[in-house]
């Protein structure tokens, strides 16, 4: 009999700290014991009833629900099938990986309980043993095997795990993952290894079909079924999006301090519709939060805003193919000190932004704490004289409308601020849809885009959107002011085969300077994350800078 009968009209929804490799990872949290299931004459199994069924019992009394409304839900609840925010959500409720982020973006043990360096090429995992799937089967390490190989099928998957080559399992609880060449980025990687259920997923389906199969936008058996080993099984799902979700009653983690025994989750797509039924009471917890809502949720009495830094850094880029003026740098230079970073995160973004002098936001290995943001208008039309452009040039700017918040406003005050150096900008706006293929043909001189590292590193920010542009390859696939310098080229090569943390953080933090000297974007600001709940809901504990909020450790007032 199937784990999991789903009531859906078509399946998923359509869509688009590195550890030191000397040292053996400590837990920074206390590992839960491993179970032990009771066997032994009859008097003892009718004992245990008796305590589970009053245990249930009180449990049924005192049952914490969560009513949660996000801008929309996971499209499928195969985790490998797609790498959307929705389906990274599920992941971690229903699914665990083997170790996850903190806040601070330290690494967290969570199905390996430790890991070290062996060689380098091989990091072995030591697996934690008394985990269950939702299925009633135990996690072994083969279970992982057969996870890695049907990963390494996903399209979604395949830049992050492209440079791994085999997940050995050495023993029932050890595996070692290894990769082509040095590797800095495994324990990064490895957030994403999320355990499936081997048995559970093995063989066909009752119409014939592999149940192993990932298919896209599809009603496969994955899309529709789980049986992960995370603190939430799936109990229903319906084609209007809702899914209910309720606690796995084997869950291994035993010292999370989490409540919640019932999840109701409904996709609310529009933010004010949101934040209504937020203040309305008919919701616990939502997101995300537009700034524009902010000052309604800050004045009502029985909800709270919680506001986190992010991660994405949101930029404008110089096109030198396009101006030659842009190849000088003292005109790079004036650009970005003409431009005010912290008055457009204070008052464009009304304080939903953080100010950016770099790529890398703190907690990055490559942020470098001696970077700071530029304004000082003087020294730019100082810097343009000398250029010999103190009578300025007229330039072409396009953005998207809204992808980042209050993007057309941001690019007006640019406008604006460019005017100051006799800088004319003609300005564009468009949509989405219409705008990234604009971006993919470097259609303008100033170009606005936000990136953040899928894998929470500084190298990725810089292979994508530093390293010269070249045909065939991700390196400079964003750099649409198409700025180019041998060394932070050579520097990134060798900062992602660098595996000691020390030495890749100097490597990292020297291209940042790099960068900063050469003028190279305009960093505007990290895009900081919103969320909000009624009071009672504890939820500033389990956010995280990735926007993937642990629910599973969510404590609620049950009063």
């Amino acid at each position: 009999m199937p784990l999991l009968s789903i009531q859906t009209s078509g399946g998923g929804l359509p869509d688009r700290a590195d550890a030191d490799p000397a040292i053996v990872a400590r837990p920074l949290r206390r590992p839960a014991a491993a179970k032990t299931p009771i066997a032994g004459k009859s008097h003892l199994r009718q004992a245990t009833g008796l305590l589970l069924g009053a245990w249930l019992c009180c449990a049924a009394a005192s049952a914490a629900e969560l009513r949660v409304a996000y801008d929309a839900g996971p499209e499928t609840l195969d985790v490998q099938e797609q790498r959307t925010a929705g389906v990274l959500q599920l992941a971690h409720l229903s699914f665990d990986p083997l170790l996850r982020w903190t806040r601070e973006l330290e690494f967290e043990p969570r199905l390996a309980t430790r890991w070290e360096r062996v060689d380098p090429m091989t990091v072995r995992f030591y697996l934690r043993r008394g985990v269950r799937f939702h299925s009633g089967n135990p996690l072994t390490a083969a279970d992982f095997g057969f996870t890695f190989e049907r990963l390494r099928r996903s399209d979604d998957f395949a830049d992050i795990f492209a440079d791994f080559t085999e997940l050995r399992v050495v023993d029932d609880y050890t595996i070692d993952l290894v990769t082509s060449k040095p590797n800095p980025l495994v324990l990064h990687a490895a957030t994403y290894l999320f355990a499936l259920d081997r048995e559970f997923y093995s063989g066909s389906d009752t119409g014939g079909n592999d149940r192993a199969a990932i298919v896209k936008n599809g009603a496969s058996f994955a899309s529709t079924r789980e049986s992960g080993s995370g603190p939430f099984r799936v109990a229903s799902r319906e084609s209007s999006g809702k899914i209910v979700f309720e606690r796995f009653a084997d869950y291994w983690d035993g010292t999370s301090p989490g409540n919640v025994d019932r999840i109701v989750f409904t996709p609310i797509g529009d933010t004010k519709t949101r934040v209504d039924a937020l203040l309305a009471g008919d919701v616990d917890f939502i997101a995300p939060v537009s700034p524009d809502q902010f000052e309604r949720i800050s004045a009502a009495r029985d909800a709270d805003l919680v506001t986190l830094h992010g991660t994405r850094i949101v930029m404008l880029q110089m096109n030198q193919n396009r101006r030659p003026e842009f190849r000088r740098q003292r005109v790079r230079m004036a650009i970005v000190h003409a431009i005010d970073k912290v008055e457009i995160a204070d008052k464009i973004m009304r304080g939903f932004a953080t100010p950016a002098a770099q790529f890398s936001p703190p907690g990055y290995l490559g942020h470098n704490p001696k970077l700071e943001p530029r304004y000082d208008l003087a020294l730019a039309r100082r810097l343009m004289n000398e250029a010999g452009f103190e009578n300025g040039f007229r330039i072409s700017m396009m953005t998207p409308a809204n992808r980042y918040g209050s993007d057309e406003q941001v690019a007006q005050a640019v406008v604006a601020m460019l005017a100051k150096i006799n800088i004319e900008v003609e300005l564009t706006t468009m949509s989405n849809a219409e705008y990234w293929p604009r971006f993919d043909d470097r259609a303008a001189d100033l170009m606005l885009i936000g990136w953040r590292s899928q894998t929470e590193d500084s190298a990725s920010l810089y292979e994508f959107l530093a390293m010269t542009p070249t045909p065939d390859t991700h390196f400079g696939q964003y750099n649409s002011g198409n700025y180019s310098s041998e060394v932070v080229d050579s520097m990134t090569l060798q900062a992602s085969q660098e595996t000691d943390p020390e030495s890749r953080a100097k490597l990292l933090q020297e291209i940042e300077a790099r960068i900063y000297q050469d003028a190279a974007f305009i960093p505007l600001y990290w895009q900081n994350l919103a969320w909000a709940a009624r009071k009672g809901v504890d939820i500033r504990p389990v956010v995280n800078p990735l926007n993937l909020p642990y629910l599973g450790d969510l404590v609620v007032d049950r009063d």
